[in-house]
């Protein structure tokens, strides 16, 4: 009796130890895992931040090359508004073909009044570069690599065939990496952001939380910098606020069917778009050419009357007030704080008056990559070479420098102090000078430094 007593005592316990201890580890596990999901999301977000924000090139005309050695190099030709103008297949470094491809790319640059080059940075990229510049081209004529990650993704999708069903692929390809040139944000929002690579463990974590996390980054995005009504594209149109693929759908079919928008006012005549839509998207969309200045700006026209009260009361009008600085200046905007206006609204007005429809994106730099390095075999510890961060990942960054494998910035070596967050150094796309600390050819690992530069 006294051996059955003792085994019900201990019933109890081993109960808890068998349903308890599993149930608390399972709990620790998961905790730890929505924790390590959060922070590679918050990478992930970040980083694709600074890539769509990236600076854009503007309306110029481009000529982009897709290279490759065996199968040549895929040539287009774009106009300001990334619209295909030719496309052919050159050979610039390999076989006996070079001499045609320079002249086909001089009596190319001539014909279309070609602006800027951008060469796409995948393989033979570095070759390209080398053989355009060497061919002394006009000195103002920009000649750079793009990044072009994702680029084949488009190529093959929905959006590219519909954009260009009579091209195949690898036209399709080009054509993406000159526009990236011109306007990377309007350029990248085709694509799905995780194919863009520039997360961290992305393929692990909570995937309904990633793609939540990442489309709200698209949004504030295009929303900060604003759209151009009369030629953004059905995926730049879809992330501005308050619209959506259908409603992004039906703007277009207007612009189609009636021309281009000259009024923001005319958005209420699309159909579907209600005033709470219009109420929550006007304000992002621009129209540069309007004849009222203010739809050009990211004033919204809710505030209309208020800036038209504000030129009648310094005596000008609104074109003027927007144009000049003393006009503004005479501006009390205290006078116009109401309920529903407050001083910091009444600030950014102002701000945008100065700037009207201003990108908050920086200005495009040049970038060149060390002349005679294009391999893994051409580096030496202690070289100094350009590069361009490419991921900012928990333990470091990762950084191009130009041989078609980014080398490691390991978090020690990102400054001569203690770091806690690679991010408060690096970012996507930043330009930086590094130390070459160890190069593994075998297995194809570098080793970086932006100590001791």
């Amino acid at each position: 009796l006294s051996g059955a007593k003792q085994g019900a005592h201990h019933e109890p316990g081993i109960a808890r130890g068998r349903l308890l201890g599993p149930s608390l580890e399972n709990e620790l596990r998961n905790s730890l895992k929505e924790r390590a999901d959060r922070e590679a999301i918050g990478v992930f977000a970040d980083n694709l931040r600074e890539l769509l924000l990236a600076a854009p090139l503007g309306q110029i005309r481009i000529m982009a090359l897709d290279p490759g050695f065996r199968t040549g190099a895929k040539l287009v030709c774009l106009d300001e508004q990334g619209t295909l103008l030719y496309s052919t297949t050159i050979y610039p470094v390999t076989g006996s073909k070079k001499d045609d491809a320079a002249g086909i790319v001089k009596d190319l640059c001539r014909k279309y009044d070609i602006e800027a080059i951008a060469i796409g940075n995948g393989t033979a990229g570095r070759e390209t570069e080398s053989f355009i510049r060497d061919l002394n081209l006009d000195a103002e004529l920009i000649v750079t690599l793009v990044n072009e990650d994702g680029a084949s993704i488009y190529s093959a999708s929905e959006v590219a065939r519909r954009e260009f069903p009579e091209h195949d692929v690898t036209v399709r390809g080009a054509i993406s990496i000159g526009r990236r040139l011109q306007d990377p944000l309007a350029e990248l929002v085709k694509l799905e952001p995780k194919s863009i690579g520039v997360g961290q463990y992305q393929h692990d974590v909570n995937q309904s939380e990633l793609k939540k996390s990442l489309e709200d980054v698209v949004v504030s995005c295009v929303n900060s910098v604003g759209v151009e009504v009369n030629s953004a594209s059905l995926e730049l149109l879809t992330y501005v606020s308050g619209l959506g693929p259908s409603l992004a759908a039906s703007i277009i079919e207007y612009r189609n069917d009636n021309g281009p928008y000259t009024s923001r006012r005319e958005f209420m005549k699309v159909p579907r778009l209600g005033a709470k839509a219009f109420e929550q998207s006007a304000g992002f969309l621009r129209i540069h050419d309007a004849k009222n200045s203010l739809d050009g700006s990211g004033v919204h026209p809710e505030r209309y009357s208020t800036v038209e009260k504000m030129a009648a009361d310094v005596r000008c009008t609104v074109a003027d007030l927007m144009a000049r600085e003393d006009a503004r200046r005479r501006v009390d905007i205290r006078k116009y704080v109401s309920e529903t206006l407050g001083l910091p609204t009444l600030q950014d007005i102002m701000d945008e008056l100065a700037k009207p429809g201003r990108d908050p994106r920086e200005k495009f730099t040049a970038f060149f990559f060390e002349d005679g390095v294009h391999a893994i075999s051409d580096l030496l510890p202690e070289m100094r070479l350009p590069g361009i961060i490419t991921n900012v990942t928990k333990f470091g960054a990762f950084v191009d420098i130009g041989v078609h494998q980014d080398g490691l910035i390991h978090i020690s070596q990102l400054a001569d102090r203690f770091v806690k967050d690679p991010a408060e150094i690096v970012k996507v796309r930043q330009q930086v000078t590094v130390r070459v600390i160890e190069v593994d050819e075998e297995r194809g690992r570098i080793s970086l430094s932006l100590r001791d530069i």
